[in-house]
Formats: structure tokens, sequence, C-alpha cells
């Protein structure tokens, strides 16, 4: 849609509101609170659908034609009032009621003045309130479409897309453009291949809310251009013990052929705790000197083989215990706790192809490697939450505690043809790996209101992160596959053995904000804010390769390798030794500190205005060695930049029901950690990732425009539009060379970005009274990209070398054109305690650029992929909850194919360079609450 018919729309749409009417407004309070105000009570003029909730100071606004009414205000557990009132035109009229429980009594009903956020009304109240552009899922709604992690249910919000183990795209951009808080914190990825940590490690247990930023405002990070997640976890606020379990099957995944590392294959390998086993032994010590062990000595040194072992896999499973308790104090102080335990684990197969290309300027472009690839990875998951809150009339103080652990063991066969040798049809590569990350973060925050009325408070917090990424003893062999045996011979790339150690040393991060309510009469809401957040770490990798001497061709069991192996280093026939480079050391520093100032300011009842400045301060420094000496001293690259970081937010009140929306802002972009280390990342069939230190930060500069209409307190429709430009854009680029198939980082050159967003939650009740249980949620984003490349790169040793892009002007990498998502929602009861939701969730993106092409090569693409999910959560009684789900019904081809706008022939049947499909699962869960 072009702005100038979503203005002229616009236009039409303000023209049509400003009739002759005039208002109601007011400010509601609990009675029993001592007049505090009251969040969220309902207010409605009897007869019509005229109605609006207080905000968080407990006011309202409604707008009407002249004439008599009949006001109901209204809340959950408290005695309903009834207030005639006379409109008259252009006029306000002010009506200001406190509420008593009064002889009411619920059962299970709690009346208190905490706000919460886990609801759907409220959060959808929140947005509409809110001066910024923001949207929230909280746990409710997460729970009622059946989600089991942060990540998916992000994915419900409006232009977010998972996508595989790639994290989430907002607007069609990668995870590169997304940043994290939790509680308001920054916190560290655990994955070096990840911007954020993969947010599927989150169980949405532990969430109370999760704020989605996709405009800037000063008091947030400029680091991100696609999205900010706030992620709050919960604090707990009741009595509660839960048991949850459940059990999963997908199709071609559970109880079908699997093949796992023999030591993995354990009850410690259940656990995910073979980590430990597969470390480099000690013998090597802590810097390489690239010794060569005895076959004695190789014996005692290694605790895992190459082994595997192959069985049916069985049904993926979770368990999960929550219990929270809440107390009330002296002086009506309230101290809570919560404590989420939860394990879960599953079993992933995936076959397809899986080839890379070669070719020259002057030559055909033909396959390097045409693999048919299978792939077994067994997953677990264990995360722990403890969280604590005090509050009183003026603290509110919270400590939280968290622990997640990830792990994943892989067995990947690559089986075809190996680096253009067509003669050998029944060339496998065996990869055996293992992926271990363990995440502690501990914070601790809290509020203090310096006056009685709460005008001024201050905020602050304090975070500490450690985190750990390895991959211990990840092993490659390869030769000819005949039957169920293997011809290899010892040395070369076989039998090789690489442990790869990220850690980060440390992240801390902090904050801390005074926040000044002002004004008088109507105008008492305004607020000004000023504050400091920031945050500084410290990684170190270590990436280390242990071969073998060379040594004559062995016939063994392609499952069963070690007695051989074991045979022949006693007989001294091979030896291991280490093989590292100078670049098995790199050192990261990461610092940020910014201090800002905001105010949100009301003119009158319809404009508001969000406005601040940012200056933030970013430096990073990278000590690499290249492939020299391990004794050479660290080169040096630092990145430093101060930026002065403006942002606006306007917000017109077009009704009490209707809202036009403007945003602008500055932000930049990082890179992800993985693209700025001076390393290159081996795969044992020659495709590597190659690190660049000399990557500078991404400048983004963003506008939004938006119009949303509330039609009721569970319903919205809202249109944008959005344009970015991003100078120094970073990039995924590959490169095919004699040596095999190198991906790699550049700043590539300018991109701008352009599109629209539609947002619908409709409720079917409006049509008729039987129809009430019935909603539908859809969002879509629709978007432009273009990119004017540079004619010179920077490369990773530092020099000006002439791009080499088959295309100079083309789409952004990583930038889908449209994706869609879309659910529709069913209650029903099957008895006076039994409720039901049936969700269906559907989700799409557009074709986008995978990698970047560079000469002969078109890019390569990622295609369309379509999800299909199906939800039913039963609350069967008051202890015992059901969900059944099925996922990704449809089972579409996931795949990425080379373009067909190479600069040479491509002589090969097929562009398809990987594929596989995912399977359809079914979960089945129970929870019991004591």
């Amino acid at each position: 849609m072009r702005i100038s018919h979503l203005i002229i729309t616009l236009f039409f749409c303000l023209t049509a509101f400003a009739q002759n009417k005039g208002t109601v407004s007011g400010t509601i309070t609990d009675k029993d609170m001592n007049n505090e105000t009251l969040p969220f009570a309902s207010v409605t003029l009897k007869g019509t659908s005229i109605g609006s909730s207080t905000d968080m100071d407990g006011k309202y606004t409604l707008t009407a034609p002249e004439g008599s009414y009949t006001m109901l205000i209204s809340f959950v557990g408290y005695e309903s009032q009834e207030v005639a009132v006379t409109v008259k035109a252009n006029e306000n009229v002010v009506v200001d009621r406190a509420l008593g429980s009064g002889s009411v009594k619920l059962e299970d009903v709690v009346v208190t003045q905490n706000i919460n956020r886990e609801k759907e009304a409220v959060l959808l109240l929140e947005q509409k309130n809110a001066t910024v552009i923001k949207q929230s899922i909280g746990a409710q709604e997460l729970s009622r479409k059946g989600v089991s992690d942060v990540e998916e249910g992000l994915t419900k919000i409006t232009g977010i897309t998972k996508v595989g183990s790639r994290g989430l795209f907002v607007r069609g951009l990668e995870d590169r453009y997304n940043n994290l808080l939790v509680n308001g914190l920054a916190v560290p990825s655990n994955n070096p291949f990840r911007k954020i940590i993969p947010l599927d490690l989150f169980p949405t247990d532990i969430v109370s809310a999760i704020d989605v930023y996709k405009t800037f405002n000063a008091d947030i990070y400029g680091d991100f251009s696609g999205g900010t997640f706030n992620i709050g976890t919960s604090k707990g606020g009741k009595s509660v013990t839960k048991l949850s379990i459940g059990f999963g099957y997908t199709t071609d995944n559970n109880l079908s052929d699997f093949s796992i590392d023999a030591d993995a294959a354990t009850f410690k390998g259940y656990l995910g705790l073979t980590g430990k086993d597969r470390m480099m032994p000690g013998i090597f010590g802590s810097k390489p000197t690239n010794p060569t062990l005895s076959g004695e000595q190789s014996l005692a040194a290694f605790k895992t083989g190459f082994n595997v072992e192959s069985k049916k896999s069985p049904l993926n499973n979770s368990i999960g215990i929550l219990h929270g308790e809440k107390f009330t104090l002296k002086n009506d102080a309230k101290i809570s706790y919560l404590l989420s335990l939860n394990f879960d684990n599953s079993y992933k197969v995936r076959e397809g192809v899986d080839r890379t290309v070669t070719g020259g300027d002057n030559t055909d472009i033909t396959y390097f490697n045409n693999f048919r690839k299978t792939s077994y990875q067994y997953d677990t998951n264990t995360s722990m939450l403890l969280g604590t809150n005090y509050k009183t009339d003026a603290w509110d103080l919270s400590l939280n505690l968290f622990y997640l652990r990830n792990t994943k063991n892989a067995i990947e066969d690559q089986l075809g043809v190996s680096e253009a040798k067509i003669e050998n049809q029944n060339f496998l590569i065996r990869t055996n790996q293992l992926d271990q990350s363990d995440y502690f973060t501990g914070q601790f925050t809290g509020k203090y209101f310096l006056t009685k009325d709460k005008n001024q408070s201050l905020k602050g917090g304090v975070s500490f992160s450690k985190t750990s990424y390895q991959q211990p003893d990840r092993k490659f062999f390869g030769g000819s596959k005949e039957g169920d045996n293997i011809l290899v011979s010892y040395g070369g790339n076989n039998f090789l053995r690489q442990y790869l150690d990220i850690d980060g040393t440390y992240y801390v991060s902090g904050m801390a904000e005074y926040a000044l309510k002002f004004g008088s009469g109507e105008d008492k809401n305004q607020l000004f804010t000023f504050g400091y957040n920031g945050n500084a770490s410290a990684a170190e990798t270590s990436y280390r390769f242990v071969g073998t001497s060379a040594g004559p061709q062995i016939d063994v069991p392609l499952n069963t390798p070690d007695a051989q192996i074991e045979t022949d280093l006693t007989a001294g026939t091979f030896n291991f030794r280490e093989q590292s480079n100078g670049q098995y050391q790199t050192k990261l520093m990461d610092n940020t500190n910014a201090a800002y100032a905001n105010i949100i300011y009301h003119f009158n009842e319809k404009w508001e205005i969000n406005a601040g400045v940012r200056g933030e301060f970013a430096s990073r420094e990278t000590k690499y060695r290249e492939n020299d000496s391990f004794d050479k001293p660290f080169k040096k690259e630092p990145f430093e930049k101060f930026y002065v970081l403006p942002s606006l937010n306007v917000k017109y009140g077009l009704s009490d029901r209707a809202n036009l929306r403007f945003a602008s802002g500055i932000t930049y972009t990082k890179p992800v950690q993985i693209e700025a280390l001076g390393i290159t990342y081996i795969n044992a069939d020659g495709t590597s990732v190659s690190g660049n230190p000399f990557l500078v930060n991404s400048d983004n500069f963003n506008a939004d425009l938006k119009y949303e209409f509330f039609p009721s307190n569970k319903e919205i429709i809202a249109i944008g539009v959005f344009g970015k430009k991003i100078k120094n854009a970073i990039e995924r680029n590959f490169q095919a060379n004699a040596g095999g198939y190198i991906t790699t980082f550049f700043n590539t050159g300018d991109a701008t970005l352009y599109g629209a967003e539609l947002e619908l939650l409709f409720d079917f009740g409006r049509f008729t009274e039987s129809l009430s249980d019935l909603s539908l949620g859809f969002n879509t984003s629709l978007m432009q990209t273009e990119v004017d490349t540079n004619p010179f790169v920077i490369n990773s040793n530092g020099d000006k070398i002439a791009a080499r892009e088959t295309h100079p002007q083309r789409e952004l990498q990583g930038a889908s054109k449209w994706l869609i998502n879309s659910d529709l929602k069913y209650q029903f009861n099957l008895g006076k305690e039994w409720s039901n939701t049936i969700s269906a969730v559907y989700s799409i993106f557009g074709k986008r650029i995978f990698s970047v092409g560079s000469i002969p090569f078109d890019h390569i693409y990622e295609l369309p992929v379509s999800k299909l999910d199906v939800v039913w959560t039963s609350k069967l009684s008051e202890h015992l909850d059901f969900k059944f789900s099925a996922d990704n019904i449809l089972n579409p081809d996931v795949r990425f194919e080379l373009g067909e706008n190479n600069m040479t022939d491509f002589t090969e049947d097929s562009r398809v360079l990987q594929n596989y499909k995912r399977g359809v699962g079914f979960s089945l869960g129970f929870s019991y609450t004591f």
C-alpha cells in the first residue's frame, strides 16, 4: 500500500470521528484500598457499544453523541455501580467513583491492587494506551495457544516468524537485527551463532509477559532494527504447586531408526551430562604445543570414541514442577517466591540433499559435493528459575536467578559424491558432534517511590551472567561405504577431533532511572525520566584440533570402528597428535554505556508525545592471531563509536477507541559474535565459516506510521507503514574455491527497506451471540528492500578488496518480502467445570536470500515454509489440565536453492542445495495443580 493512500484513508477516518459529541471522564478508585486507583475497571454506557477500561492510573474517557445514558462501572469481585449521565456536545462530564467489594463473595477471586499483565485483555488495553508502538503477549495467551517456549510464543505477534534453528525474524529481518532484555536488563547470548539467546530455552511457565518493541525509544538499547524483546519473568503472587508431564510423537522422527553416540546412549546421555567425558584430555595442556601421543597415552587419554549405537528413537517427553507462595507481612507488606524446574527432550531425524557448487568466471557451475544427508539429533533442555519479590507501598524489590542448559547430540552422515569425484558415488562422511551450552543469570531489580503520591520514583537493577558454549570432541571420518562397512585411511581429516570452547567470562549489565510525574488538573500525567543503562562483557575462545598420523587403509564396521582403532594404537600403526594452529585462541571485549532522557507529554486529550535522546558509547576489541606461532602477540582490532540516538513517538487519539501513531529514531546493529571472531570454523565436507574482525556496526534510520482501532476490549484493527535505511549493512556471503565452500561476512553497502503491516483481532460475537466464543487473529507484513553494494569490502585480513558480488543491486540478505501469521480460536464448555479452547495457528514467510552470491554464482535462497498447528487446551477440573497439539501438520519441504541468475551455465539437474522435512508432531500434556 502506498503511504499516500494510507494518509488519505486516515484523514477520512479522522473526519468521521469529528461529529458533535461530548465526553465523560473520571477516575475509578478502590474503596477497600484507601481509594487507591483501580486499573482495568470496566466503564460502559448501557444499551450501546460505547465502553472502555480504566488505565494504569484508574482514569477513563468515553466519547458519545448527545443524550442521556446510564453508565455501568464494574470490576471482578466488586459491587457494580450505575450512574445517570447527560452528554452535551463539546462538553466534558466528570464522574469519579469508588468501588468496594461490599457483600460480594466470589470463590477463588482475590482482589488486589496488582496489575496482572498475564491476561490478554490487560495487554491489549496497555497497547492501546501506550505512547510507544509495542505489542505484548502474556501467560494467558501463551497457554491458550499451547505454546511451550518463549520463541514459539513470539511468533504469534505481528511480523515475527521462527526460522528453524536460526531464531526469530522480525519484519522479515533475521536474528542479527534483534536485541533481548530480561526484566529490563541486557543479557548475553549463549550461542556464538545467534545474536540473542535461543528463546526456545525459556519455558513459558516462568514468563508473566513479553513486550516487543519494533520502534525505538530512548530507554532501550540502540542495538536493534528488527525488534527488542523484553521478557518479564513471573514473580509468583499466589500459592500454587503444579506438576506437569508431557509426551510427544513426530512422524519419521520418533519410534524410527535412530543413531546416537555410544557414550550418549546411557542415562547420563539421556540427561545431557556427557560433555565432561568429551572434554579435551588434560595431557594436551591448556596451551597447544602440538605433541604426538603414544598409543598407550592415547588409550588412556580419550574417554570417548567413534562408536555409534543404533536403536529405535523413543517418544519425546517433558516434566516440570512449579511452586509458588505469597505471604502478607506487617503494614500490608507482601513477599512471594516462585520456583520452576523443567526438563524436556526430543529426537529429530532429518533427511535430504546436501550440495555445494563450484565453478569459475568462464567455467560451468557444477556440484562440488552432492550428498544425501541423514542426521540424527537428540536434544535436551533443562531450566531452573527462582524468583522472589518483596513489596510494600513504597518498595518493590525482586531477585531472579535462572539457569539454562541445552545439549544437542548429533550423528550426521553425508553419502554421495565428494569433491566432484564422480567415480565414487558412495563416499560417506560421518560427523559425531555434541553442542552444549550453559547459562546462568542473577538479577536484582528494585523500584522505590520517593513520595506518598508516587509522583517521583527511582528504579534500578544489576545483572551478572556467565555463559559457556562448547563443542567437545567433534569427530569426523570419511571413506567409501560398502554395505555396513567403510574403507577409511588414517591421516588427513579422518578421525579428526575438534574442541571448540567459547567461554563467556562475564557479562554485567545495569540500569538506573529517575521518574517524575508532573502537571496539574487534566494534565497531571506528564512524565519525565532520565537514566543510565549499559553492559560490559568478555569472552575467550579455544579452538583446537587433534588428528592422526598417516597410516594404512582399514575396512571396519561403520558404527563400531573403535575396536580396530584400539588395536592399531596398541600396535603403533598410527598416533594421535595435536594439529592446532595460531587461531586457536581469540578474545572479545564488548562494552556499551548510555545515558538517556525522555519525556511523555499530553498536550490535551488527543495529543501525546514521547520524545527522548540517548547518548550511547559502544566499543568492541577483538584479539586474534592468524595461522602463526602460538606465542605471537595478538593482533588487535578495535571499534569505537559514540552515538547520539534521538527518538520520537507521537500518539493522536482519534477517539476513545482509535489512535494514530508516528514513530522515528536512529539505531545501529552490531554483528553476531561468530561474525566478528577471528576464527575459521571448519566442517569435514570442506565447507567452513570464517569470521571477520573488521566488521563495523550498521547505522539505522527508522520511521513508522500506524493507525489502530479497538472495536472492543478484545478486538483490534491496525495498519501501519514503515521505512528503514541501513548504512554499512552486515550480510552473509558465500564463496566457492578449490578448498571448498566458504561462508563469510562483509559490510556490503547501504540498504533501503519499506513496507506495511496489518493486524486484526476479531470477535465473531459481533455477528451473533451464538458465535461469541469464536475469534480470529491475523497479521501480515509486506516489505520491499534494495541494497546498493559497495565496490570494495574489507575482508577478514583487513585488506580492502574488490567486491565480487554477482548482483551489485539486489534485495537485503535475510529479508522476506512478505509473511503471514494467523490463528482461529474457539472456546466451549463440556460441563460446569470442563472448559476448553481449540486454536488453529498458521504462518508462512516469503522467499529470501539466505546467502549472497559471489561471482559467478547467484544467491542461495531460502524458500517459503508454511506451518499449521492445532492446539486443544482443556481444564478438566479445578486441579487437572490437559493439552493436545498437532504441530507442523502440512509438513512442508524446507528448501535452500541456488538462484537462476548465475553468470555462467548451471549444468546440474536441480538447483536445490539443501532440503528436509521436519515431520508432523503430536503431543499430549497433563498438569495437576495441588
